[in-house]
């Protein structure tokens, strides 16, 4: 739910409204805009546009943020392709890199509609553990519907290269969680290095969106049969499909996990009724029919990755680039993932790690 802006990330709504008058999104300067900011999230600014009737999303970067993995430009440009043949993806209306207007690039997007399942949400509607099986398998469907999207048909094919994915991924956020450090972790270089030595050579190719997980989805109702929209594109590029699916077991807590895990991971996935992790690959292996090989390697790269995307928002709070008070403990955050992805490859399995 939108809210108040914080302090220190408002929008410039003149020059908003202005943009908007220009491009056919609004018929009057003299609208009446009203901007609220969405609090969920970790990484890009999102805003809520109430103007003239309608509502409207516009997306930017964090402030003090580098522009790989906040690349508003790259992200339109997935969505306007998708757009084309995905119909999960929200509309995308207009893109500039004019930052005399707010300060940054952005974009603005149609408002997608229906329920974002956050573990507040979840919490909130009681969700029973009969309903989240229906939820884990329309979830899935469309995870496994995303893989086999023909990424040419709807003009993405220079999204990415995806030969040389894997070695590339390892090295760019082992590259990454470097520059971004901001005290001794001692299972991240050994996590490194490990990942290094183990990758797959052999993978398939696909459009993968690099963040999947239910509070990236949009359901269209309590009925949970159907999901409106897929969001939060900014990672979505062409390579395996196997390291989507890693990334998206590492975000999956359970409630069998230890208490640690379920608190640096809030998620709905912890309640009854919910697919274990293993479940999950099963579950996706079926549906997909692509055979998981590999899986502690996946797995324990998409704890590191969720470690690196950790450390490198609470650097930008070390140094005083945000002030949201929502950051202040996760450098603990990016210790308890590297610690994770270390046990997951020192014990062999994805399960009862600590």
């Amino acid at each position: 739910m939108a809210q108040k802006v914080r302090k220190g990330e408002e929008l410039h709504e003149e020059n908003i409204k202005a943009y908007m008058l220009d491009h056919n999104l609004i018929t009057d300067l003299r609208s009446e805009l009203n901007v609220s900011q969405f609090s969920t999230g970790f990484s890009n600014l999102t805003y809520l546009l109430e103007i003239e009737g309608k509502e409207l999303v516009l997306r930017r970067p964090p402030k003090g943020a580098i522009k790989h993995g906040h690349d508003m430009g790259r992200e339109f440009k997935v969505l306007s392709g998708l757009n084309k043949g995905f119909e999960k993806a929200p509309k995308a209306y207009t893109y500039t890199e004019n930052d005399s207007i707010i300060g940054s690039s952005f974009y603005i997007m149609e408002k997608i509609d229906g329920i974002v399942l956050s573990a507040k949400e979840a919490q909130k509607r009681n969700v029973s553990a009969n309903e989240f099986p229906i939820i884990a398998d329309k979830w899935l469907d469309t995870f496994v519907q995303l893989h086999e999207l023909d990424y040419q048909d709807v003009g993405l094919s220079d999204l990415g290269k995806p030969n040389g994915y894997v070695e590339r991924q390892v090295r760019n956020w082992g590259k990454q969680y470097l520059k971004a450090a901001t005290e001794d972790i001692p299972e991240a270089e050994k996590v490194m290095k490990w990942l290094d030595e183990n990758q797959p050579s052999n993978y398939d190719h696909s459009l993968i969106h690099n963040d999947y997980k239910y509070d990236n989805v949009v359901f269209a109702d309590d009925k949970w049969q159907k999901i409106n929209a897929v969001l939060d594109w900014e990672m979505c590029t062409l390579g395996d499909p196997l390291m989507d699916l890693g990334t998206s077991v590492a975000y999956w807590s359970t409630k069998d996990d230890h208490p640690m895990i379920i608190q640096g991971l809030k998620s709905p996935t912890i309640m009854e009724g919910n697919p274990s992790r293993s479940e999950l690959v099963e579950l996706y292996a079926t549906k997909s029919g692509r055979p998981i090989n590999n899986l502690v390697f996946y797995y324990a790269f998409g704890l590191f990755k969720i470690a690196v995307i950790i450390q490198q928002i609470y650097y930008r709070y070390h140094h005083g680039h945000t002030s949201d008070e929502k950051f202040t403990n996760l450098n603990h955050a990016a210790r308890l993932m590297c610690t994770l992805s270390w046990a997951a490859i020192q014990k062999n399995k994805i399960e009862d790690l600590l």
